[in-house]
């Protein structure tokens, strides 16, 4: 699949168009946002999907009590789409479980997790285990049947403003119950869950921090790829590089078909521009969007176990307990240690009158800040 110089130079001008509208990751991540709920079908007044977030705080955190319950999976990412400041990805290879936390005397949804295959490669883990898990099939199996992704940890606003909502979920995708799921479903010996912040640089904090002994800090990712075309932007990208080539761009079948079809055409355009002077230009394009994304923080937690490097290297099959803190996994423990950290929040707040109790969804009329 080749371009002659003529469709490169169109393909090169379109793609600098396009970002150049971004200076910084969050306006980035706006537009994409915003196409994606204009795609979206509209409710009538009053009977949107915000009905059923949480949305009463008079109640102190130390009077609720939660529960993980699973929702068909559309609608899951029905509800996510409207306060998720990120684009959730509707299919998601691998092993996947994702619930939604309801909060059980009011019977509303304070937020959502998603937990999965871990990605490929990451730096701060292959430093942490000393190896890169895909070189060798036997370590990328015993990887996979020890360690769980979490995606998507996302609560619904303000309540993760109030109540350090962030903490909670991340927490429970630490519990001991939630691993125990996960063995269950997909025969696992899980010791290992990895997370990494929404936002890198641009935040000097994240909701993770000040979480040991549930999550632990170990470095920062690497950052050095193009962010995706998105929306109509794509869809005309996609088209004219058919229409031009004759041939498609990407399997329909493919996982991160958009993604791939970004770096695809970035390639066809880098080859058919190999000798011109156009092509200085259009790496700078390029660059200064790599220029967009950014470092992540990434995180872990072991689950109170003593050897989980061990056993998720294949060097040990049996875990051992770190009796200091194994049973602080326990959800009912970290509840308590949770609604500790919330009610000193919630309290300050309320003492300060800086308690937020207006409903954060994008499909509102007030614009919402992407990083927060």
């Amino acid at each position: 699949m080749k371009l002659n110089k003529e469709q490169a130079f169109h393909c090169a001008q379109y793609m600098e168009d396009y970002y150049h509208h971004f200076d910084r990751i969050d306006d980035y991540m706006r537009s994409q946002k915003m196409t994606q709920i204009a795609e979206m079908s509209k409710a009538l007044p009053g009977c949107g999907l915000e009905q059923d977030l949480f949305i009463d705080f008079s109640i102190h955190p130390k009077d609720m009590e939660f529960e993980l319950v699973e929702i068909g999976s559309s609608l899951w990412l029905d509800y996510l789409s409207i306060i998720s400041s990120h684009l959730i990805s509707r299919s998601v290879p691998g092993r996947i479980v994702q619930f939604a936390i309801y909060e059980k005397n009011t019977k509303k949804i304070v937020g959502f997790i998603r937990l999965g295959s871990p990605v490929i490669n990451c730096k701060p883990r292959n430093e942490m285990l000393g190896q890169v898990f895909t070189q060798s099939k036997e370590s990328a199996t015993n990887f996979n049947k020890t360690t769980a992704m979490g995606f998507t940890i996302v609560p619904a606003q303000p309540f993760g403003f109030n109540y350090l909502g962030g903490k909670l979920l991340a927490a429970m995708c630490c519990s001991h119950e939630m691993r125990e799921i996960m063995n269950k479903r997909y025969n696992m010996n899980m010791c290992l869950f990895e997370t990494t912040s929404l936002y890198g640089t641009s935040k000097s904090v994240s909701q993770y921090d000040g979480m040991k002994p549930y999550l632990r800090f170990k470095g920062l990712t690497d950052s050095n790829f193009v962010p995706m075309l998105d929306g109509d932007a794509y869809k005309k990208l996609k088209n004219y590089v058919e229409d031009a080539t004759g041939e498609q761009l990407v399997d329909p079948s493919d996982s991160s078909k958009k993604l791939k079809a970004t770096i695809k055409v970035i390639s066809m355009v880098k080859m058919a521009l190999k000798n011109e002077p156009e092509l200085a230009r259009f790496n700078e394009v390029i660059n200064k969007a790599k220029g967009l994304t950014e470092r992540k923080r990434y995180y872990i937690s072991n689950y109170g176990f003593k050897n989980f490097i061990e056993v998720v290297n294949g060097k040990e099959t049996k875990l051992i307990l770190d009796s200091e803190n194994y049973d602080k996994f326990h959800q009912v423990n970290i509840i308590e240690w949770w609604k500790k950290k919330a009610a000193s929040r919630y309290e300050t707040l309320k003492a300060e009158n800086r308690l937020r109790t207006e409903m954060e969804v994008w499909t509102g009329d007030k614009e919402i800040d992407i990083i927060r």
